[in-house]
């Protein structure tokens, strides 16, 4: 029998028993999670001996058979084709850092259950015991054939850019590492309505993004790709440029894209006179800095629980504030990315998942707003009925008409 979670009462005593209650009593999410979030379910009956023949042997051998001799035969008789892969090593789980894989399996789960709420999409979660760059990928190329995609999930940067380069090289399914690309394609979406409310155009733009991690540096490659005027990007010791000695490899790669305007210094010297700050590396950005942007200016403060810049402080200044946060208009909420990204690459059974199918994601999601465009509105709710079946189109289309779709 599992042991029982327990907590002290909320006075400090024990019962007069000695015992104490256990955390369900206390707190509504463990409550929920008792058990874990989700189940594997049979889609088709076992009634009886004919079905057991049919779904298992002798029925399966011939199935079997069958892919054994034309390989591609597994996308049309097994579930492969319909499956994501959540991946983590637990090194980068929400804001709690390095907490390892069993306490990632929660979020895990939480991930896995959005991909089938919001986009229709069967994922199961898989939490890594090894932390190695060339561990984790040879792992997820040895479990590759049971799926159809591979979402990388709360792996530290910078082992999570190498991690994914290595499983696109090695594998011929989609592999997505979502605290990229997902925040990547809503933020761009977003940024495409806030500059269409006002009139502008995002080559109209110059934007700063603070924190140079895995998002930071995936949506810097997306706006430059999208056609931003300029961003420029903030590390811990200032804006990363091509002068700085202390760049990794990838801060390296990244400064000779980004900055053409040749900004140096700290954050608060680039946000002067920009006219987008996007947020996604904690901290506080003052008050000062965010009064010394642009008239009109847009504020994404993305951290998560507590934004970079209040929105209260922001509102102030900016004509259009979005936050990471559900409490607040405009969140920037990856759960309106990924479900309808993989589903449109499992839907034509792509072969990876390109630059011009996230460009593609964005545009989608920025168009369900619609005419509806306002400034406490340039994205739409995660349960806007719309996103998910957009977002697949879009992908889908896209994915056809770059060569990368296999039917």
């Amino acid at each position: 029998m599992a042991a029982e979670i327990v907590n002290p009462r909320s006075d400090g005593k024990t019962d007069q028993d000695g015992g104490a209650e256990p955390l369900d009593s206390f707190d509504p999410a463990f409550a929920l999670h008792r058990g874990g979030k989700m189940a594997v379910q049979a889609t088709v009956p076992v009634r009886d001996k004919d079905d057991l023949s049919l779904a298992y042997t002798p029925g399966v051998a011939r199935v079997c058979t069958a892919i054994a001799e034309q390989p591609e035969l597994v996308d049309d008789y097994t579930w492969k084709s319909s499956v994501v892969a959540v991946v983590t090593d637990g090194t980068a789980v929400l804001g709690l850092g390095d907490i390892g894989p069993q306490a990632s399996l929660p979020v895990m789960e939480g991930k896995a259950i959005l991909f089938k709420q919001f986009g229709g999409v069967d994922a199961v979660p898989i939490a890594l015991d090894c932390t190695g760059v060339d561990e984790i990928v040879e792992t997820v190329v040895r479990l590759a054939p049971s799926f159809g995609g591979v979402n990388l999930e709360d792996i530290s940067a910078p082992r999570c850019f190498e991690v994914e380069r290595k499983l696109q090289e090695r594998l011929d399914i989609p592999v997505f590492h979502d605290d990229q690309h997902g925040t990547a394609v809503v933020t761009l979406a977003a940024l495409r309505n806030a500059a269409r409310l006002s009139g502008r155009s995002l080559g109209d733009l110059r934007a700063v993004i603070s924190g140079a991690g895995a998002a930071g540096v995936a949506i810097a490659k997306m706006l430059v790709e999208a056609g931003i005027g300029d961003v420029a990007v903030a590390d811990r010791k200032g804006v990363v440029s091509a002068d700085r000695e202390d760049l990794t490899s990838v801060k390296r790669e990244l400064a000779g894209f980004t900055n053409k305007a040749g900004i140096t210094g700290s954050l608060e010297d680039a946000l002067a006179g920009a006219d987008v700050f996007i947020g996604v590396s904690g901290g506080t950005v003052a008050e000062e800095a965010v009064a010394s942007m642009a008239k009109g200016a847009f504020v994404f403060a993305m951290a998560n629980p507590n934004p970079e810049v209040h929105p209260d402080v922001a509102h102030k200044y900016a004509a259009v504030v979005a936050t990471g946060r559900s409490d607040f208009p405009n969140q920037i909420n990856n759960v309106l990315a990924f479900p309808g990204i993989f589903a449109g690459a499992l839907q034509v059974r792509a072969s990876r998942i390109t630059e011009g199918m996230k460009i593609a994601a964005a545009e989608a999601l920025a168009a369900v707003v619609g005419d509806d465009l306002a400034a406490d509105y340039v994205i739409p709710s995660p349960f806007d009925e719309r996103v998910a079946p957009a977002v697949t189109a879009a992908v889908a289309a896209a994915a056809r008409a770059e060569g990368v779709a296999r039917r």
